[in-house]
């Protein structure tokens, strides 16, 4: 019985934490071949980092392709793509590590690019400033406001960063910006993305593409791949496997 590629990423994920962070490369691949619509990985996305209304970390666009009679659905998720050239620190005012958001250098998360809720001053500038739409602003809201109670779960404590943060109101992170983080606390802990570990199609993979011995690697290099937007210049790490041109269908 041949190997579930979630145990093989699990497996490469462990090898990568191993090596130092200046040598790893942490990346995505979406097959949008394989990918049905399910949207499983954004409720897993939500439910794992107990997502407020209006914050969606990793949606699944949907474009319509063909006419009568060979019409085709084309689904596309998009998380943050953690550029190399992130617009999105640029614009902040308060940019760099130690400051609210920054392309991470060290440790665990090396390559991601970060937020730090206690920071950020919620100005909205790296919301605009991302081509992807993959920043929104936390405006406090519960799903549960309006309703005769307000449900325990809305205030259970959240995980992201590593950090136990409660949501209650003029706390962190609402207010703030957020966005898809990799599921850096997870990977702090040797585990997959929840949103890898959740695809039923098995079309997300996730490790260090600097291994040649990891899955992601050998799939980017036995297939064509694409980015989103790339001449925007940003050297996103999420990467595309597709039968229809991005460029025409994302802009």
């Amino acid at each position: 019985m041949s190997k579930d590629v979630l145990v093989t990423m699990q497996e490469d994920a462990k090898r990568a934490l191993g090596r130092s962070a200046k040598g790893r490369r942490w990346a995505m691949l979406i097959d949008l071949r394989k990918c049905v619509g399910c949207h499983g990985c954004t409720v897993a996305c939500m439910s794992e980092n107990k997502l407020p209304p209006g914050i969606v970390y990793r949606p699944v666009l949907e474009f319509q392709r063909g006419t009568y009679p060979n019409p085709k659905r084309v689904f596309l998720p998009r998380p943050c793509m953690h550029c190399d050239h992130p617009p999105c620190v640029a614009e902040c005012p308060k940019p760099g590590k130690g400051g609210a958001t920054w392309k991470e250098s060290e440790g665990v998360g090396a390559g991601l690019v970060l937020i730090n809720y206690q920071e950020c001053i919620g100005c909205g500038s790296c919301v605009s400033a991302c081509p992807y739409g993959a920043r929104d602003l936390d405006e406090g809201l519960f799903h549960t406001d309006g309703t005769p109670e307000r449900q325990k779960y809305e205030s259970m404590p959240s995980f992201e960063y590593g950090i136990a943060a409660k949501r209650a109101k003029d706390t962190p992170p609402m207010e703030k910006a957020r966005k898809c983080h990799f599921c850096l606390h997870r990977l702090e802990n040797g585990m997959l993305p929840e949103c890898v570990t959740t695809c039923v199609g098995r079309a997300t993979y996730f490790g260090d593409v600097n291994d040649p011995e990891s899955e992601i690697y050998k799939v980017i290099k036995a297939n064509k791949v694409q980015f989103l937007k790339p001449k925007k210049g940003t050297k996103p790490r999420v990467y595309y496997i597709s039968d229809e041109n991005l460029e025409v269908i994302y802009g």
